[in-house]
């Protein structure tokens, strides 16, 4: 009933906003996602930054049943509607350029275990109704990407996603990452980042319940003293950034230990940054199922992939390539002393790494934001 309402609400909203004359140098982001590596948040500063001809709005959060009839006057008046979910315009004359927030690994849409045919059917529609360009980075990125939503090949476009610059370029150093975060000063300091993906979905309580009661790696061996313990000896530290929804399990993310800490919304709202301006100054990744793993190639350091719910995974929601511990650039492992033994462990996927990046970025640019606005210009006529 309430996907109904909402659908019956973008409606009459779009029928508003159609009134609107519209800019040729308006460009409205509406960004569903967030902090965590948006194409759309951080394509929005680049123009701004760079390109003053363009008038730039910024909606978040998107969607939303709760934006004022000015905000959708202003998406109705952009030539250009840039998306980082499901593609979106108000109507026809309009440009969708759909930037979408990551390189599927997990199964979507079509291909989804956890998805019913009516749905899938109705999200396909909006893809070949509403997206003008798929923003691309691979041959492999449109392979996925089609065949969980049947995009056409011809709306594809291989500018590479405006987050990978973030990667490159910093906008926060790593001392004052060390002493944002940790309180420290340490110039052999090694800073690691835990990302997994949104294990709710698994629909399993008990997964859950641990995450809830501090168990954030979801280890049956986990012990927080003894992880912080072996990272302090090895000059590691280890930052905790969890999906929104189980940042919300928590009362309290603060941690009490010395070389482990979350990473909520709250620190880069306030430095007005994206999480992918501070990752590049981070030594190691640690991560599940995310798709993340595929941009952290692009700073070439280790990653560490925990399979522990591999199979329950792969049975409720399914994964596009494997076998997965086959085909991940990264040591896998399922213990929290498996975890510690692998973060002794000298880097040897190096190889394997690029196999990977050459695989899932082939545009291999300067600027992918400027690719971006250049295909803009382009089509402006």
């Amino acid at each position: 009933m309430k996907s109904f309402l909402f659908r019956l609400y973008l409606a009459l909203m779009k029928l508003v906003a159609r009134f609107t004359p519209m800019q040729d140098n308006k460009v409205v982001i509406l960004n569903g996602a967030g902090r965590s590596g948006s194409n759309g948040y951080l394509f929005g500063k680049y123009l701004e930054k760079s390109h003053p001809e363009y008038e730039v709005t910024l909606v978040e959060p998107w969607p939303s049943s709760h934006l004022p009839l000015k905000t959708w006057r202003e998406i109705g008046a952009a030539k250009f509607v840039l998306t980082t979910h499901q593609p979106f315009k108000v109507h026809a004359k309009q440009i969708n350029i759909q930037f979408w927030h990551g390189i599927p690994l997990k199964r979507m849409g079509i291909m989804a275990n956890n998805t019913t045919r009516k749905t899938d059917q109705r999200n396909a529609k909006l893809w070949q109704k509403n997206a003008d360009i798929v923003c691309s980075s691979s041959d492999l990125y449109e392979s996925l990407m089609s065949a969980c939503c049947g995009i056409e090949t011809n709306k594809y476009q291989k500018t590479g996603f405006p987050r990978l610059d973030a990667l490159k370029s910093p906008a926060i150093s790593k001392k004052q990452l060390l002493m944002d975060l940790f309180k420290v000063e340490d110039a052999d300091a090694k800073i690691g980042i835990y990302m997994p993906t949104f294990r709710y979905e698994m629909e399993d309580s008990q997964i859950m319940r641990q995450v809830e009661q501090g168990n954030f790696l979801t280890l049956a061996d986990f012990d927080i003293e003894q992880l912080n313990y072996n990272l302090k000896q090895k000059q590691q530290y280890l930052i905790v950034k969890l999906h929104p929804y189980e940042m919300r399990l928590f009362e309290n993310l603060h941690s009490n230990f010395s070389n482990i800490t979350f990473l909520n919304n709250d620190y880069l709202n306030q430095q007005d940054v994206d999480l992918y301006e501070l990752l590049g100054n981070t030594d190691f990744l640690i991560t599940d199922y995310s798709s993340i793993y595929f941009d952290y190639l692009t700073i070439d350091k280790p990653i560490i992939f925990l399979t522990n719910y591999l199979q329950q995974y792969e049975e409720k929601r399914g994964l596009l390539m494997g076998p997965y511990e086959d085909v991940v650039p990264g040591i896998c492992v399922k213990t929290q002393q498996e975890l510690l033994e692998a973060l002794d462990k000298s880097d040897q996927f190096q190889q394997k790494r690029h196999y990977w990046l050459n695989l899932s970025n082939q545009v291999q640019a300067d600027s992918n934001c400027e690719n971006v606005v250049k295909l803009m210009k382009s089509i402006r006529g």
